[in-house]
């Protein structure tokens, strides 16, 4: 979890059009601390993960390869 006091900007997932459970991500934290915070996007104001940006790109990828 994320206790950032400088405000994040946050992107949502491009499947967040279809009104299911979808995730923001903020890319900009990625350069400086190494991490990717995330966040349910329907709970923008509760807690966030971070996650390295190795498991990031892992996650991404089975996303995408995913059939659905």
């Amino acid at each position: 979890m994320t206790t950032a006091t400088e405000p994040l900007n946050w992107i949502k997932s491009s499947y967040s059009d279809n009104g299911g459970q979808c995730i923001e991500w903020a890319p900009e934290r990625v350069a400086a601390s190494g991490v990717v915070p995330v966040r349910d996007s329907k709970r923008p104001t509760g807690p966030s993960l971070l996650v390295s940006s190795s498991a990031w790109t892992g996650l991404v990828a089975l996303a995408r390869s995913a059939d659905i």
